[in-house]
C-alpha cells in the first residue's frame, strides 16, 4: 500500500507522495499570475491541493486522471487539511498499483452479489423474476454492476457502491412494505434492483470518477429503460412492463431532479423516498468520516446537501460552558422623584 494515503494528511506535515489527479483547474491570483487548484485522490479519500509557484513549467505536463508524485506542505483551511504543492511530476501508470487509488467499497463484493442473488430469488412474481435473471445472467451487466460507483461523487462515490446502495435499499424497502398495506414488495424490489442500473454504462470508473459520453448525453435513466427493454422477455405483460419503466423514469422524484415523469402509484413513491433517505444517510456519513480528525464540531460546507454539519459525538464530548456567576448586589438606589410619581399616580395616590 502506498503512503502516505489522503486520509492519514493532518495540517502541519511535510509530505512526498504520489496521488491521482481527480480535478485540475488552472487559476488568477489577483496579480494575474496563475495558480493551480487540485483535487488529488487515493482510495482513503481525497485533498484539495494549491500550486501557487512555478506554474507555467508544470501546468501543460499532466491532467486530470493522471498520476504524479508531489513534494508539499499540509495545511488547515476554512477547517479542512489542504497541501501547498512545491513541486509535481508525472509518472506512468505501470509505477504505481491502481487498486491503491479507487475508493472501495467495505462489503466483500461476493457477499453483495450473494444477497443481491437472494433477493431476487424471493420475488415470487415469476414475469419480474424472469426479467432480473435475464438482466443480472448477462456476463457484462454482472460484472459491471459489481464495480460501479452509485455517483460520482455524493453518495456511494466508491467501487461497489451501487451494489451497496442497491442493497440497504433493498432493506428498507422491505421494511416499508411491512408497515404499509397493500404495497406491492415484489415491484418495488424490482424497482430497485433496477432504477440505477444505467449507471454502469452511465459512469466511468476506471481511474477518478466521471461522465462517459453515453452517459453525458443520454443519462442513466434512459440508458436504464434501454437495458430493460434489451432484456424483457416476449410473454412480459404490458401492464407490469409500464409499472416497471415509470419506477425508473420517476425515482429522482422531481422534475428538477432529473425525472422525467413524477411518482403516480406508491410504489413509485416509496421508491423514491428510499432512494432519497440512503443518498442522503450515506452522504451525511461520508461528509462527517472524512473529518473526523478535525477539530471542530462542524463540518466544513457541504456543497452536495447545502450545509455543514454537525458532528454529535464530538459535540457532546466537549465540556459544558460554565454557568456566567451571578454579578455582585450593589448599594440600593433610591428612587427618582419621577419614578416615585408615577408609581403614586398608578397607585391612585394610595401612597400619599
Amino acid at each position: 500500500m502506498k503512503s502516505p494515503m489522503c486520509s492519514d494528511l493532518a495540517p502541519g506535515q511535510t509530505v512526498q507522495g504520489v496521488f491521482l489527479v481527480q480535478s485540475k483547474d488552472v487559476r488568477q491570483k489577483k496579480t494575474g499570475e496563475p495558480y493551480l487548484s487540485l483535487v488529488l485522490m487515493d482510495r482513503s479519500g481525497e485533498v484539495e491541493a494549491k500550486m501557487w509557484d512555478n506554474v507555467a513549467d508544470v501546468a501543460e505536463t499532466f491532467d486530470r486522471d493522471d498520476f504524479v508524485r508531489v513534494r508539499g506542505q499540509t495545511l488547515l483551511y476554512q477547517g479542512r487539511t489542504q497541501l501547498t504543492v512545491h513541486s509535481l511530476q508525472r509518472i506512468p501508470e505501470g509505477e504505481v498499483d491502481v487498486s491503491d487509488f479507487l475508493p472501495v467499497s467495505r462489503r466483500a463484493p461476493e457477499e453483495m452479489w450473494r444477497e443481491l442473488e437472494q433477493t431476487i430469488a424471493s420475488i415470487a412474481n415469476p414475469h419480474l423474476k424472469a426479467l432480473l435473471h435475464a438482466i443480472f445472467g448477462d456476463r457484462e451487466i454482472a460484472e459491471a454492476y459489481r464495480r460501479a460507483p452509485a455517483a460520482k461523487g455524493i453518495h456511494h462515490a466508491w467501487i461497489g457502491g451501487l451494489l451497496e446502495h442497491v442493497l440497504s435499499m433493498c432493506a428498507l424497502a422491505r421494511f416499508f412494505a411491512s408497515h404499509y398495506p397493500g404495497i406491492d414488495l415484489d415491484l418495488l424490489l424490482a424497482g430497485v434492483l433496477l432504477h440505477d442500473i444505467g449507471k454502469i454504462r452511465e459512469l466511468e470508473y476506471s481511474r477518478s470518477f466521471s461522465y462517459t459520453v453515453e452517459g453525458g448525453l443520454v443519462g442513466h435513466i434512459q440508458i436504464g429503460l434501454r437495458i430493460v427493454a434489451d432484456h424483457l422477455p416476449p410473454d412480459f405483460p404490458p401492464k407490469l412492463r409500464n409499472l416497471l419503466e415509470h419506477l425508473i423514469l420517476s425515482h429522482h422524484g422531481q422534475l428538477e431532479f432529473g425525472s422525467p415523469r413524477l411518482p403516480c402509484y406508491p410504489e413509485a413513491m416509496l421508491l423514491h423516498l428510499i432512494d432519497l433517505t440512503d443518498s442522503k444517510m450515506a452522504a451525511i456519513q461520508t461528509s462527517l468520516e472524512r473529518e473526523k480528525d478535525s477539530d471542530s464540531v462542524w463540518t466544513g460546507y457541504n456543497a452536495a446537501l447545502e450545509r455543514s454539519l454537525l458532528d454529535r459525538e464530538k459535540y457532546l464530548q466537549q465540556p459544558d460552558p460554565q454557568p456566567r456567576p451571578a454579578p455582585a448586589a450593589g448599594p440600593k438606589q433610591k428612587s427618582s422623584q419621577f419614578a416615585q410619581a408615577l408609581l403614586s399616580a398608578l397607585d391612585g395616590g394610595k401612597g400619599q
